[in-house]
């Protein structure tokens, strides 16, 4: 488990500026990108996923890349969140290197500062709403697991349903917990992998709908992946990716909901 002085070791996160209610953060640079370069395998068969991509990402926003598949979005969302390296280039989380952290202080960051939601839900069955939640906390060394669990389910809108397990729950409802265990400790940063993928536009729009009032509450950045062209009116920056380059970068304005 992380302690407390690998976090201090990674280096302070920026600090958090309320944002009004109802209106987005345009508070410090949470995350920034330059010169990302990532290459799976070598010699004839090597893959460029990544070929020279920069970009900015303010604290209190919400991104969403955007590309076909193979475009490269996932690759980026990993390096971004320190499950994966970039072949050349460097990360910055704040003003420290997130690139330059060894594998103890990304562990530490991911574990107090970053949330993330996975395409597939990873919901353990044979365990309740709450229960999956509570051992999220548990697994990372949090204290005040009870209080935090039931606090993220009541965000997401499924307090009522904390009882029950994810057979009982619909795709909507389990990513509502997804979402919880993601959230419980309060994160900086949201990271959510095609979050909408398996709703349809109805559910998919009361998850962003979640994420909004994140940002809201708590001054949460957020960055998403999707292929929903509703959401990107709901958002703060579109990044548009294609063959491992950033193509287009729009800020849209989001629409009324």
């Amino acid at each position: 488990m992380s302690n407390e002085n690998d976090l201090a070791s990674a280096g302070p996160a920026p600090a958090r500026a309320n944002a009004p209610d109802g209106q987005t953060a345009t508070g410090p640079v949470i995350l920034r990108a330059e010169g990302i370069r990532r290459v799976f395998g070598s010699g004839g068969g090597a893959v460029t996923a990544l070929d020279g991509v920069d970009l900015t990402i303010r604290e209190g926003t919400i991104t969403a890349l955007v590309g076909r598949s193979g475009s490269g979005k996932t690759t980026l969302l990993n390096i971004l969140c320190a499950l994966d390296d970039p072949t050349q280039g460097r990360v910055w989380w704040g003003d420290r290197e997130l690139t330059a952290m060894s594998a103890r202080q990304k562990n530490a960051l991911r574990r107090r500062e970053i949330g993330i939601v996975f395409q597939s839900y990873g919901l353990m069955p044979l365990m309740s709403a709450y229960e999956n939640v509570e051992f999220g906390l548990r697994v990372a060394g949090i204290r005040g697991g009870r209080e935090r669990a039931e606090r993220a389910l009541e965000w997401v809108g499924m307090k009522e349903r904390m009882k029950h397990r994810p057979t009982e729950l619909s795709g909507g409802e389990q990513q509502r917990v997804a979402i919880a265990r993601a959230i419980a400790h309060e994160p900086r940063l949201l990271i959510a992998d095609e979050p909408t993928a398996e709703l349809d536009s109805r559910m998919g729009l009361q998850i962003i709908r979640v994420f909004r009032d994140l940002v809201r509450r708590l001054n949460t950045t957020i960055v998403l992946t999707t292929h929903d062209p509703g959401i990107m009116e709901l958002v703060d920056q579109v990044i548009a990716l294609e063959d491992g380059k950033i193509v287009e970068h729009a800020e849209p304005v989001p629409s009324r909901y």
